[in-house]
């Protein structure tokens, strides 16, 4: 009997959803602090752990489901992490105690992971080539987007249903996604998973990172993803703080911001390389960097700010979407172990960096780590392209 397919939409729509499962665990809940801590009767420290635990366990879990996809397949893998999910989410919902909360944000982290690096598996698994750079360009865009919207719509819940009201909506999210887990038809078939032993299955890991190609794609991926933190945990003391706004008006600014990484993350397939597309935006970001580093230190005007920033993260989209498309297609015979690197890095990068932008003056330090991420960005791009994509990009300057 001949297996029925799932449809383009689906697959766009599920893999979609799965991307944007990362951010929404991490983030969503964000607004609810202050309540938490007097539910808890602790300290907002204390609370913040819980965002600290969340986040390690999305670096951890995806280097656990990544080369379990790839020993048994996407499907079987994808609904052990939602199931796993559901339950997490409800211990959280009725923890009695702040140990409590952070161990099963932990689990529900390190669940959540499965979604994130199970979809680029996926996606590697059925396209290739430009194909793959256009899936993997709506799932740059979702994750550059996803943290932005997460903390929006967990302020829109906070005031109505409270901090459990938001992990009930994450609930639900898992509910659908498990559903879609269950309606997914394997994309890696028997033939091509990896037969081997869990010793031998993780010594993939070392095969990957012995690709220098492929570190760099990652490496850039990272710095790229310090640059989009930094910008999430400055821009609200920024934004409220230093100019004043409202925080409907930040939640505005944000909004836009958030188009302008969705908008160049869809531009990047139009480049007729990978390779230009993550050139033109690792340069495009040192050169706004600059400035913005510039307009920081000397306490420019918001219009000045918020222009330099939406060009800024419009570099940035089109640096994920290829740096994406590019490290996959360098280990796509170890899709999995790829993705789990990859993603891994991308948090573990976002988690070091945010909380140094509270050091000393946020205006200056936030200035400095744009530039030193894109500067890092930069350096990962020009040794990977160093002996071949120069004549990609000599060759769009010439256009």
């Amino acid at each position: 009997m001949k297996q029925k397919k799932n449809s383009s939409l689906f697959i766009l729509v599920f893999l979609g959803m799965m991307t944007a499962f990362g951010p929404f665990v991490t983030d969503m809940y964000l607004p609810t602090l202050p309540a938490m801590s007097e539910y808890f009767i602790t300290s907002s420290s204390m609370v913040q752990l819980g965002l600290t635990t969340s986040m390690i366990g999305l670096a951890v879990g995806q280097l656990f489901f990544g080369p379990l996809s790839d020993k048994y397949g996407r499907r079987p893998p994808l609904i052990a992490a939602m199931s796993l999910f559901l339950l997490s989410t409800i211990g959280c919902i009725y923890s009695q105690t702040i140990l409590q909360f952070v161990s099963f944000r932990l689990i529900q982290g390190i669940a959540g992971a499965g979604g994130i690096v199970i979809s680029r598996s996926i996606a590697a698994d059925k396209y290739c080539g430009r194909e793959l750079g256009k899936m993997l360009a709506i799932i740059g865009a979702v994750n550059g987007v996803a943290p932005i919207a997460a903390p929006m719509g967990g302020g829109l819940l906070a005031g109505h249903t409270g901090w459990q009201g938001i992990f009930w909506c994450l609930f639900g999210l898992g509910i659908i996604l498990l559903a879609g887990s269950f309606h997914f038809e394997e994309s890696l078939p028997a033939e091509n998973r990896k037969a081997t032993k869990w010793k031998d299955m993780y010594l993939s890991f070392g095969r990957a990172l012995r690709n220098r190609r492929y570190v760099c794609y990652i490496l850039q991926f990272g710095f790229a993803q310090s640059v989009l933190f930094a910008n999430i945990a400055s821009a609200p003391f920024i934004m409220q703080q230093h100019y004043g706004f409202s925080p409907m008006t930040f939640s505005v600014c944000f909004g836009i911001n958030a188009i302008a990484i969705v908008v160049s993350a869809a531009a990047s397939v139009k480049f007729r390389h990978s390779e230009q597309a993550l050139f033109t935006g690792s340069a495009g970001m040192i050169f706004f960097s600059i400035l913005l580093c510039g307009a920081l230190i000397t306490r420019c005007s918001f219009w000045i700010y918020e222009i330099l920033l939406v060009c800024l993260l419009s570099m940035l989209g089109l640096t994920f979407t290829a740096s994406n498309t590019l490290a996959m297609d360098c280990e796509r015979e170890n899709a999995g172990t790829a993705s789990a690197l990859l993603g891994a890095l991308g948090f573990a990068f976002g988690g070091i960096v945010s909380p140094l932008v509270g050091l000393g003056d946020i205006m200056t330090t936030t200035g400095v780590i744009f530039l030193v991420g894109s500067l890092s960005s930069f350096a990962c791009t020009w040794y990977a392209l160093r002996n071949r994509p120069f004549q990609h990009a000599a060759e769009m300057i010439r256009k």
